[in-house]
């Protein structure tokens, strides 16, 4: 399999309704997204670090959105603080 050039992956941009999704995916809160969005973030969440790539470039905000809840140490607390910017 090829890999994924981090030049081949777009910046990401976390938009408030996309963290609220994060935030109800990790049952911390937010609203409920639409079926293809929540089994997109489960999917992020199953997939090798290969696909996760596959996955990035495609879907560059939702991967971040992802990682931030998942992995930072306050990445919660971020996605709450950008799902409040309406």
């Amino acid at each position: 399999m090829d890999t994924v050039q981090p030049s081949t992956v777009p910046s990401a941009v976390i938009t408030p309704q996309l963290a609220q999704h994060v935030l109800w995916h990790f049952s911390q809160g937010g609203y409920q997204p639409g079926t293809f969005t929540s089994l997109l973030l489960q999917t992020i969440g199953h997939a090798d670090t290969e696909n996760r790539e596959r996955l990035r470039i495609a879907f560059p905000n939702h991967v971040r959105a992802f990682e931030m809840g998942a992995n930072e140490t306050y990445g919660i607390d971020r996605l709450r603080k950008i799902a409040s910017e309406r």
